[in-house]
């Protein structure tokens, strides 16, 4: 059988899903973090990365593109999400403050009215200031 790579703008959004969790997972094996996937949302989360020291569990919230939420606040949940092909990995509530500090998205309506706001192109200089949760 002669492999084939595929086109992911050619899969369902749930194929999707499972393409990113694979792609994070990946990254953070090499952080030392084994990742199991959930069925549903669990406390926001769409799974869980176990680090090898047995202490540290991440619970994550896979994103297609940069997102913050109100749902999310004081989860302790960490965020990834890619900027330009490469993966992040950041703790929402973390990120909701860099965001405040660096743009005016946390008084956009969509935060207000909606309790949400995302975007699939971040300004440069928010990526510089997100290089540090790049995996």
């Amino acid at each position: 059988m002669k492999l084939e790579k595929i086109k992911y703008s050619e899969l369902n959004s749930r194929q999707k899903e499972i393409f990113n969790f694979q792609k994070v997972a990946g990254l953070l094996a090499d952080y030392g973090f084994n990742c199991i996937k959930l069925t549903d949302d669990w406390q926001g989360a769409d799974f869980l990365a176990y680090h090898t020291n047995g202490s540290d569990t991440l619970k994550v919230q896979l994103k297609s593109r940069l997102s913050i939420a109100q749902k999310y606040i004081g989860k302790s949940l960490f965020m990834a999400f890619p900027i330009n092909g490469a993966w992040h990995l950041i703790e929402h509530d973390e990120l909701v403050a860099i965001l405040e500090k660096h743009t005016a998205w946390l008084k956009s309506d969509s935060w207000r009215k909606c309790g949400a706001y995302s975007s699939n192109k971040p300004n440069k200089k928010l990526i510089t200031v997100l290089q540090d949760s790049k995996l």
